[in-house]
Formats: C-alpha cells, structure tokens, sequence
C-alpha cells in the first residue's frame, strides 16, 4: 500500500483526501517512481472544480497532479533506458503525481542534475513547459519588446528569463513586492491593475512586439490595444478570448518531451534559469497547499514532497 491523493467529485479543497491505495505496478516499458517533489499547479485547480469538465473531463476516483521527480524502484518490461535507483524528474498524464508512488512511461523522464534539488526538479515540468511553449509561439528576437503578465509567478518567472535569453526587452507584469526579483533577473518590472496599459506603453516606448498571457482576465484583449499582433500573442489560460480572436494557446501539453524537460532542467543546472520555490507541503497538508496557490500571489512554485 501507499498513499495518494484523491477526490470523488468536483469542488474546493474540501474534497481532496490522503488515502492508502494499492501499490502501482509498472507495466511494459513503464517505471515505478518513489516521489520526492511534486509541483502543484493552477490547470490542476481549474480541473479538480470543474471548470474544464468539457475540455478534460474527470473520471471518479480521480488522482491528482501532472509534476513529479524522485527515485526509479521498479522498472517495467522493455526499460533499459534508466534503471533502478536513478534520480529522475518528469510527469504523468494521468493525474497521479500527488503521491508516494508512480508508474509513468519510461519516455517521461529525464535525469535529474544533481545541481537541481528535488523541490525545482519535481516542480518543472508544467511551468517549465508551459513557459519554453509561450516563449516559443510569441518568437521574441533580439531588440524587440515583450510582455509577460504574472510574470513572477510559477509560470512566468521562468518565461521572463527564458525571454531574456533571447536579447529582447522583457516587461513582467507583477506585485510590487516581485519587481525588485524581476530587476535583479534584467526583467523590467511594470505594477499590474487600474492603469496598466499606460505603464507598458511607458516601459515599452511606445512599441510592444509580443504578449505571453499567464493570468488570463482580460490580457489578451489588453495586447491587442498595444498594437501586438495576433500571431505573437499566446495565452495558455484564457481560451474564450484565444478563440474569438484567433490567439495561439502553446502551452505544457504542445510542449512536453523528455528533451525539452531535459533542456530546461540543464539551464537550471547551469544557473541560467532560477526556479523560485515559495512553499514546500508534505501530502496531507494539500489543501492548505492549494489554498495557497488560489490566492495567485505567491512567487515561484508551491511543491509537495511526500
């Protein structure tokens, strides 16, 4: 037996529970992970009330959580690819990362630098994703200007840097109390709320060239007052707007490979790339993490570690 997350129905934190369930069995061409760190993330939120019950339904019992990192303990048929004992950092496309143990296909993980810890490890692959899909659909180039709104959160405080490594101007859009890490990581910092369309246009002088939207509520229509065209703007929260106005939404899903993660994890490694983590959580404290996590504030990731 082990313990895992789990809810039977959609609704707040009140319905996620810590429960033993049967110990996973990896089958052809799949490991079994020991989880050290397990990311959370704002879709899983989305999922788990409801909100995108057409667009990715739920089957109850549902597990929970896509990020994961730790220790390979059992090894399926056809795996040579790592073995047993490896650190490894990867995800699940099966709700299941919430827990002590995981079976996911071998082609999910990568190795895990010894520089990154098990925290940023097991918390890189959504945001990590996410951000290298988002600066990819807006293409920055060297000399151009780009936003990023919540630009020092999970998502965005990896896509600000990754846009700077580009040689554009990136503004991130964040609380005060970020701008200061947003300066020190050659971002330029811009408040978000009343009268942020004039912030941008002041940072910016005058010309935006891309847009990532990591927040949604009303951004994308915000880059097109800015004069951002279509094509280089990408939103990976707010689809109803991407849909009337033919916005691209790259994120995780288009982006995800054992090499991209390898990629991100190697920038990590190098220090190229800081990965903020701002909680950490065991298992049977997941709702408070989430509780955390709502209030969309806080600065780089919120993890479990089981």
């Amino acid at each position: 037996m082990s313990k895992a997350i789990r809810f039977d129905e959609h609704g707040g934190v009140d319905v996620l529970e810590v429960r033993e369930v049967e110990r996973p069995t990896p089958g052809d061409g799949q490991v079994l992970i020991r989880v050290k760190a397990a990311g959370i993330n704002p879709g899983e939120s989305a999922i788990r009330e409801g909100v995108f019950a057409d667009r990715w339904p739920t089957t109850f019992p549902s597990g929970q959580g896509s990020d994961l990192a730790g220790v390979v303990e059992e090894l399926g048929a056809g795996v040579d690819a790592v073995a047993v004992g490896d650190e490894v950092l990867g995800w699940t496309d099966e709700r299941a990362s919430h827990a002590e143990l995981v079976v996911v296909p071998a082609d999910q993980v990568a190795a895990k630098p010894e520089a990154v810890s098990w925290e940023v490890a097991g918390s890189l692959f959504v945001a990590g994703m996410a951000a290298l899909g988002s600066v990819r659909a807006v293409a920055p180039q060297d000399g151009e200007v780009v936003v990023v709104s919540a630009g020092a959160g999970g998502v965005g405080s990896i896509a600000t840097q990754l846009a700077r490594r580009t040689g554009a101007t990136v503004i991130g859009l964040a609380s005060e109390r970020n701008h200061e890490w947003l300066r020190s990581h050659g971002v330029v910092p811009v408040a978000h709320g009343d009268g942020v369309e004039d912030r941008i246009r002041e940072a910016a002088g005058g010309r935006v060239d891309g847009f990532v939207d990591l927040f949604g509520n009303g951004y994308v229509e915000l880059a097109l007052g800015l004069g951002v065209a279509k094509e280089r703007i990408n939103t990976i929260f707010d689809f109803e707007a991407a849909a009337a106005h033919g916005i691209t939404t790259q994120g995780t899903s288009e982006t995800a490979s054992a090499e991209a993660l390898a990629e991100v994890a190697e920038l990590v490694a190098s220090g190229a790339v800081e990965v903020p983590i701002a909680a950490t959580y065991p298992l049977e404290r997941v709702a408070e993490a989430y509780t955390r996590l709502a209030d969309r504030t806080t600065h780089g990731k919120i993890v479990l570690v089981p």
